[in-house]
């Protein structure tokens, strides 16, 4: 039997506040443990919550952005359930009428676009921390991420496949640290995803028995949790056996997931309106205001970048990755008179690969767009050939000459200026055919091999200065 997996996330994004959702408490990384954990966030008695502005704020954004409805009115319950990292026995969190209803969000997987449409985003708290690995026999608590404000953010099980859910969760991951609700940092938890997966056969509608995967925080770790998920399903279906409706933890260093406790519904939980808040009341002309402080959105850029440039979905989709790989890629086009491609396949090859190695983001790079856009002027006007433009990315990268004129002082001072001149170039051909009698027999042969391999010897012998479409040219027409 065939079957077809069938994947919803829901996504935690720690908003980027200073202080918490319902307390003036820091939310600063790193803090001492329980060193910021305030008489609010732990609910202590005769203490009442204040709502914060900066965190609603960034609700509503990202609803706009989303192209989301706005609740003018939304309200705050509270979710009860124990566990020993919630010291109120309670969350405070949004359920039946969230600020943000519906939306959707466009992902690339290959050059195919996909709309996944989200369900709601709501505001809630975090819950503190469990520390299990540093106290021999105990668990520690850390509360100082209790109170910290987030936007639970529910897609739809729209997506099939993981390589979707990890386009998903990446799409969505540039879209809040775009318009500034979220710093994105995956290493410490300020964006996670649950990955609710089940699996059915194919061409049915009915949804199958789903489990939640938890606390997914890299890309990696998610693909390869869905990826598993789906095939213990499908293997324990075939079995003769039935999936339970279950909350699962994945183990990276096992590559599998195990189960946690079994899957709670909302009536579990007991929600009310939390009586300490009072519903939360957003006007028309608040939500406009932050509508025009938008800046141009991600997938509206990606679509300006296709029409505007002449770049695939693909392509058009990595330099959107982030707002700076963006402005690196026109800022460097404008620079450029050549062609935009050249530029985004630079950007997207030697670039990002210089930056992978060196662990830095785009904004630490050697090489401002002024320059790179100045190298790749010289590889547009064969100046230098693309073999030797690496070289001289290289230098630049090392830093052997800086600013905007980097690349034509590294090109003139080791000399490697590319041999355009036909005479020159047809004398070093002359000198490689003469030498190799063996090849350019096999060549008359019909040999392609030994045509690239005269090509080879040409370009080794001009140090890699020669234009290789003259070489090919010059090459061709000597031996008939």
């Amino acid at each position: 039997m065939k079957w077809e997996v069938v994947i919803g996330l829901e996504t935690h994004a720690q908003l980027s506040t200073a202080s918490k959702i319902f307390s003036g408490t820091p939310t600063a990384f790193g803090a001492a443990p329980n060193s910021q954990a305030s008489a609010v966030d732990i609910a202590l008695p005769g203490v009442l919550p204040v709502l914060n502005k900066g965190a609603v704020e960034r609700a509503i954004r990202f609803g706009v952005a989303v192209g989301g409805t706005i609740n003018r009115r939304s309200v705050f319950a509270r979710k009860n359930y124990f566990y020993p990292d919630l010291p109120k026995g309670y969350q405070i969190s949004q359920y039946e009428i969230p600020i943000v209803v519906g939306g959707m969000i466009t992902i690339v997987v290959g050059e195919e676009e996909k709309h996944v449409r989200l369900t709601r985003a709501h505001l809630e708290e975090d819950a503190g921390k469990s520390l299990h690995e540093d106290f021999q026999g105990m668990t520690g608590i850390d509360l100082n991420r209790a109170g910290t404000p987030l936007l639970e953010i529910v897609s739809e099980p729209e997506m099939r496949s993981a390589a979707e859910a990890v386009a998903y969760a990446k799409t969505l991951h540039t879209l809040v640290r775009w318009i500034g609700v979220c710093d994105g940092n995956l290493q410490e938890g300020n964006f996670r995803c649950d990955a609710n997966v089940s699996v059915r056969p194919a061409g049915s509608d009915k949804l199958g028995t789903r489990c939640e995967v938890k606390n997914l925080n890299s890309f990696r770790f998610l693909q390869h949790a869905i990826e598993f998920e789906a095939r213990r399903q499908i293997e324990l279906i075939e079995e003769g056996g039935t999936v339970v409706q279950e909350t699962r933890l994945y183990d990276p260093d096992r590559n599998e997931t195990r189960s946690m406790r079994s899957k709670e519904d909302a009536h579990d939980y007991r929600y009310f309106p939390d009586p300490d808040l009072p519903p939360l009341v957003v006007d028309d002309a608040w939500i406009e205001r932050l509508k025009t402080a938008l800046p141009e959105l991600p997938d509206a850029m990606r679509k300006r970048f296709i029409a505007r440039y002449g770049i695939g979905a693909y392509e058009a989709a990595a330099l959107t990755a982030s707002r700076e790989v963006a402005s690196y890629f026109e800022a460097t086009v404008r620079g450029f008179g050549g062609a935009p491609k050249l530029a985004a396949s630079w950007i997207m090859g030697p670039l990002s690969a210089a930056l992978n190695r060196d662990e830095i983001d785009i904004g630490a790079a050697p090489i401002m767009p002024g320059a790179m856009a100045r190298l790749l002027t010289r590889v547009h006007d064969n100046t230098i050939s693309g073999k030797i433009a690496k070289d001289v990315f290289d230098a630049m990268w090392a830093r052997e000459a800086v600013g905007d004129d980097a690349a034509d002082v590294i090109i003139e001072r080791k000399g490697l200026r590319q041999i355009s001149d036909e005479g020159a170039i047809e004398h070093i051909v002359d000198d490689v055919l003469a030498a190799n009698v063996a090849i350019v027999a096999e060549v008359k042969a019909g040999k392609e091999k030994a045509f690239n391999s005269l090509v080879g010897q040409v370009m080794k012998a001009s140090k890699g200065k020669a234009n290789p479409a003259q070489v090919n040219a010059i090459l061709k027409r000597k031996l008939g």
